[in-house]
């Protein structure tokens, strides 16, 4: 549970509603549960005070929804009033599944559909609400967060465009270049990171790792993941290394540089664990040659950790990798959708992040300091420290 005493201390900016896109439906219903869980205990507190009235509800969502026409156009609605809501928009821009008619044909909605019924939503608020907050785990157009040459900024844009459209903050996870809220300095940007929830996963499916420098190495598949991989390494006491990304820059295949090979840049892998940590797994080519290459140096075992996972390129890739023995663990969020067939998957491990963005809400809608969820280290520590004493996690200890 969030730490009560601080939230018991601050009033409520404004009453709570949770908006959930149909992206993100699952997630939302999770993160739901959690705050009406969070609310009845301060509720049996300061029920009598007129401030808190309204405070614990049986339910946070607000009904919304994005209809389309059949041309394909859409609007967005709210079935309630939302005047001087606390409102925190939730969205899943990765979610393929969902599909609409358009002249009598089928379409799947893609990133940019997403986005546009997210702002759909924030009009249809039509500056009513005391407060707009936009929840998007993976961060649109992420990956076009810089200028190489004539290419646009699409992402520098998408957050300059919410901020004219009158939201008040931005939450996303595991950036892949945090650096892009530089597009809007006086504005709030809030990343969140993983590593807390990455661990426990894995502590909760391996009963035999030895968390020391001489059994268990952290690896960046790439220059880009290293900042996440050094702290994650010193957090857990052990050592890192860094495998480089050769491209071909003559060439471009699907929107990218082909990778011509991945030169490792690290101490001797001989008979230990390896941890390989990145923000996504894409298709996952290049994150299967990595974990290839790390059992060429008689790596022990391989654990795979991503925030989303994406799987552009289907699962055969991975069954395949793993008949081979490349790894053990896959281990993602439920930040993102995925595709139902990997739940059946033996190597495949989700760990859930709906009680962690309930936590963020909460505190959020209070209007605390975010240093507990903003610093995971001492969470981390404390799993570990039991985990080496071979004693049950604790429940209470997960995902906050």
């Amino acid at each position: 549970m969030p730490n009560l005493q601080m939230l018991e201390n601050k009033l409520p900016v404004a009453p709570l509603k949770l908006v959930v896109m149909d992206s993100a439906k699952e997630l939302g219903e999770e993160i739901n549960s959690y705050l009406v869980e969070f609310r009845k205990y301060l509720q049996a507190t300061f029920k009598d005070m007129p401030s808190w009235e309204g405070y614990a509800e049986d339910s946070y969502l607000t009904q919304a929804d994005c209809p389309r026409f059949g041309t394909g156009e859409a609007k967005g609605i709210f079935y309630e009033s939302i005047r001087g809501k606390d409102l925190y928009i939730l969205v899943d821009v990765c979610n393929h599944s969902i599909t609409y008619t358009i002249n009598g044909y089928t379409n799947h909605k893609s990133p940019d559909d997403h986005y546009q019924d997210l702002k759909r939503i924030i009009a249809a608020a039509t500056g009513k609400a005391h407060r707009i907050n936009v929840i998007m785990p993976f961060l649109y157009e992420g990956r076009q967060h810089k200028r190489s040459n004539r290419e646009s900024l699409d992402c520098a844009f998408m957050l300059e465009e919410l901020y004219a459209m009158g939201i008040n903050n931005f939450i996303t996870f595991d950036a892949h270049d945090p650096r892009v809220c530089n597009a809007i300095p006086l504005n709030g940007f809030d990343n969140y990171i993983t590593p807390y929830q990455f661990i426990r996963g894995l502590l909760d499916k391996e009963k035999d790792l030895i968390i020391d420098k001489d059994h268990l190495v952290v690896i960046s598949p790439d220059e880009g993941a290293l900042n996440r991989t050094v702290f994650f390494a010193n957090v857990l006491g052990v050592n890192t290394g860094m495998f480089y990304k050769r491209r071909d820059y003559t060439t471009i295949v699907n929107g990218k540089n082909p990778i011509v090979a991945h030169e490792f840049l690290g101490d001797s892998l001989e008979g230990k664990d390896v941890i390989i940590l990145d923000d996504m797994i894409s298709s996952g080519e290049s994150m299967i040659d990595t974990a290839r290459q790390l059992k060429e140096m008689n790596a022990n075992r391989v654990f795979i950790c991503c925030t989303f996972g994406l799987f552009t390129n289907g699962l055969r890739a991975f069954d395949e990798a793993y008949e081979k023995g490349y790894f053990e663990r896959v281990i993602t969020t439920n930040l993102n959708y995925l595709p139902p067939e990997i739940y059946d998957k033996p190597y495949y491990v989700q760990t859930k992040m709906s009680k962690f963005i309930a936590s963020i809400i909460d505190f959020m809608n209070h209007d605390v300091s975010m240093e507990n969820v903003y610093t995971p280290a001492d969470k981390i520590h404390k799993v570990l420290d039991r985990y080496n004493k071979r004693l049950p996690l604790d429940e209470e200890e997960s995902n906050v």
